[in-house]
C-alpha cells in the first residue's frame, strides 16, 4: 500500500506550522491564469466538465434505486442534463457498515495520509471544478477556482492539521505503577484506542458547495468516521467530483470505497431527513440557511452537530483616513458573488451627523453616495466579481425590499440585471441599497441572502455601534467591520463586538474584506446565532472521536 502520509508529510507539517503561527500560506494554486498553468490545462479542465453534460454521472454506489438530479446553469439557463444515483438510505448504510471496522483500526497516520492524497488529487481537477461550480453555484470563474477551489482545499488541509494535533495527544500505550497499602506495587500496561462516533453526514450549501465539504469530510474521515455527502439540489456536480476522487483513493489504499458516499436529491424529492433520522448518523455538518441550522441544533440532540449559517454582517463607520478607499472596500463586499457569501456586508451604520474623513467633515449623504459610487465602479466589469444568482427566489427577495424602501426609508441604489456578452441568459442582479433609520430594525436584523444592503442612519457613532453589536449578539454575525481613526473608539468597538460573540476587522482597505484566510482566521466563533462551529480549530475535530482503553496487570 502506498504510504500517502510520507508522501505528503511536508505539506502537513507546513499546515500545522501555519496554524500554530497564523501566517499567510496556501498549499494550492489560487489563480487560474494560463501564465501559471499554461493553456492546455485550463482547456482540458473545461473539456472534462463539458463531457459530463447530458450524461449519467459515473458513480457506482450500493443501494442505487434510480437516477436523480435537476441542476440548471444560472449562466445559460439550461439544464446540465446530468443524472446521479438516487439512493436507498438503508441499503447504503448497510454497505457503509462493512468498511467501518478496518477504517477504525487503521492508524491515524494512515487515515490522514489518505485524506491528504484526496485533497492533492482534487487540486489536480481545480479547472473542471471551477466550471462545475460556475454552472451550478453561479460564481464567477475566478471565484469558483479560488474560493470554491484552492481556499476550500486549504480549509480541508487545516482540518487535517487539527485532526493530527487532536489524535497525537493520545498515546497508544502507557506503563503505570503504584503502591497500594503494604503489598507490592501494582504494575499495569494500558492501551488507548481512538473510537469514531459513526457516520458523518455533510450537508453542503448551494453557493459554496465545497467550502464546508472539504473540511467536514476531512475532519470526520481522518478521525475514523465514514462520510455521506449530501449536496444541495442545485449544486451536485462539484460534490460528486470530490466523492469520485475520495472513493478512488480509498480503494487504491485497500479500504472500502463506501467510506465516502453521496446522496443526491431534488427539491421535489428531498433526501436530507432520511439521513438525519438514520440511527447510524452520529455527526452532522451543515452550511446554509440560519433557519435550518437552528433547527438542526435544536432537534438533533442525539448527534454531534456543527453549523455555519449566516447573520446580519455589519460595518460601523465613525471616521476614516481615505473616504474613497473605505467606500471601495465596502462596495467590493456588496458586489462580490452578488452578496451570496456568508461574509458579505449587509448593514452599514453611519451617524446622522456624518463623519470626519482625513480630518474634514463629510455628511451622511456624502458617505452613502461614495459607497454607491464604489459599487458603480465595480459594475463596469461585473462578471468577474458578481457572477450570477444561484436561485430565482433571490429576484423575489430584491423585489420585496424594493417595495419596502419607500415605506421604511428611501432607495439609494436600485437593482437591475447585469449584461454578460458571453452569457446573454444569465440570471443576474446588481446591488440594491436602501437607506433606513433605526426604527426599521425589523427589516435589517435578519440575514438577507443576495445583493440587498442597508445604509442605516444612527443618532451617533456610539448608537451605531450599539445597534450593530446588539444585532450580532441576537441575530448572528460572521464578519464585522469598523472604520475609525480614533483609537479609543476602535478599542470600544472591538470590546463590544467581542462581548457580542463576534469577530471584527478594523480599517480594512485595499483587499477583499470578505476574505477569511485559512490557517489564520478563525471562521465563525460559535458564540452567536451565525453558527456553533469554527472552521477550523481543535473543537472542530476533537469530539469526532472518543477514547476507550484496556489495562492489564504485568
Amino acid at each position: 500500500m502506498t504510504d500517502y502520509y510520507s508522501r505528503h508529510s511536508a505539506t502537513l507539517a507546513k499546515a500545522i506550522d501555519a496554524c500554530d503561527k497564523r501566517y499567510s500560506w496556501t498549499a494550492y494554486p489560487e489563480s487560474p491564469s494560463s501564465k501559471i498553468h499554461g493553456v492546455e490545462k485550463p482547456k482540458a479542465g473545461k473539456a472534462r466538465f463539458e463531457a459530463l453534460l447530458g450524461t449519467d454521472y459515473p458513480l457506482e454506489q450500493p443501494g442505487e434505486i434510480g437516477r436523480t438530479g435537476a441542476e440548471v446553469s444560472p449562466y445559460t439557463g439550461e439544464p446540465l442534463g446530468i443524472s446521479y444515483p438516487k439512493m436507498d438510505a438503508e441499503l447504503l448504510y448497510e454497505a457503509i457498515r462493512e468498511g467501518m471496522p478496518a477504517w477504525r483500526k487503521a492508524s491515524p497516520e494512515t487515515r490522514i495520509g489518505i485524506c491528504l492524497e484526496i485533497l492533492d488529487r482534487c487540486a489536480d481537477q481545480l479547472f473542471e471544478n471551477a466550471h462545475a461550480t460556475m454552472h451550478t453555484s453561479g460564481q464567477s470563474y475566478i471565484m469558483a477556482f479560488a474560493g470554491s477551489g484552492a481556499n476550500a482545499l486549504d480549509r480541508g488541509l487545516e482540518a487535517l492539521a487539527y485532526a493530527h494535533k487532536a489524535m497525537a495527544d493520545v498515546p497508544a500505550t502507557a506503563q503505570w505503577e503504584r503502591q497500594f497499602g503494604k503489598g507490592g506495587a501494582a504494575r499495569l500496561e494500558k492501551q488507548y484506542q481512538l473510537m469514531p462516533r459513526g457516520v458523518g453526514v455533510v450537508i453542503c450549501c448551494a453557493t459554496f458547495p465545497l467550502w464546508n465539504g472539504y473540511p467536514a469530510m476531512c475532519a470526520s474521515l481522518a478521525t475514523g468516521n465514514p462520510v455521506v455527502l449530501k449536496p444541495h439540489p442545485s449544486a451536485i456536480l462539484p460534490v460528486a467530483m470530490l466523492v469520485t476522487v475520495a472513493r478512488e483513493v480509498l480503494a487504491e489504499a485497500g479500504f472500502d470505497p463506501n467510506l465516502v458516499t453521496m446522496v443526491a436529491d431534488t427539491r421535489e424529492q428531498p433526501a436530507t431527513m432520511q439521513l438525519l433520522e438514520h440511527p447510524d448518523t452520529a455527526i452532522v455538518d451543515f452550511t446554509g440557511s440560519p433557519r435550518f441550522g437552528q433547527w438542526l441544533e435544536r432537534n438533533c440532540a442525539d448527534k454531534l452537530v456543527f453549523t455555519e449559517t449566516a447573520g446580519c454582517n455589519s460595518v460601523v463607520i465613525e471616521s476614516c483616513d481615505d473616504l474613497q478607499a473605505m467606500a471601495s472596500a465596502i462596495a467590493h463586499s456588496l458586489c462580490q458573488a452578488s452578496a451570496q457569501m456568508c461574509t458579505s456586508v449587509q448593514n452599514i451604520h453611519i451617524p446622522a451627523g456624518g463623519i470626519l474623513a482625513a480630518g474634514q467633515p463629510v455628511s451622511f449623504d456624502e458617505v452613502a453616495q461614495a459607497i454607491v459610487a464604489g459599487v458603480e465602479k465595480y459594475l463596469e466589469n461585473p462578471q468577474v466579481l458578481c457572477g450570477t444568482l444561484v436561485d430565482d427566489s433571490i429576484l423575489a427577495t430584491i423585489e420585496r425590499y424594493r417595495g419596502l424602501a419607500g415605506e421604511h426609508g428611501r432607495l439609494l441604489r436600485d437593482s437591475g440585471p447585469l449584461e454578460y456578452a458571453e452569457f446573454p441568459h444569465a440570471r443576474t442582479a446588481s446591488p440594491l441599497i436602501l437607506e433606513v433609520g433605526g426604527e426599521a430594525r425589523d427589516i435589517y436584523r435578519d440575514e438577507i441572502f443576495g445583493p440587498v444592503s442597508f445604509v442605516i442612519k444612527g443618532a451617533s457613532s456610539d448608537d451605531c455601534l450599539r445597534d450593530a453589536t446588539a444585532n450580532a449578539r441576537e441575530c448572528g454575525a460572521i464578519t464585522s467591520h469598523v472604520y475609525s481613526v480614533d483609537e479609543g473608539f476602535l478599542d470600544r468597538a472591538v470590546d463590544a463586538y467581542h462581548a457580542a460573540g463576534a469577530s471584527v476587522a478594523c480599517n480594512l482597505v485595499g483587499m477583499p474584506i470578505n476574505f477569511a484566510a485559512a490557517y489564520s482566521d478563525y471562521h465563525v466563533t460559535g458564540l452567536n446565532p451565525a453558527g456553533n462551529a469554527c472552521l477550523a480549530d481543535l473543537a472542530f475535530v476533537a469530539n469526532r472521536f472518543r477514547i476507550v482503553q484496556s489495562k492489564r496487570m504485568i
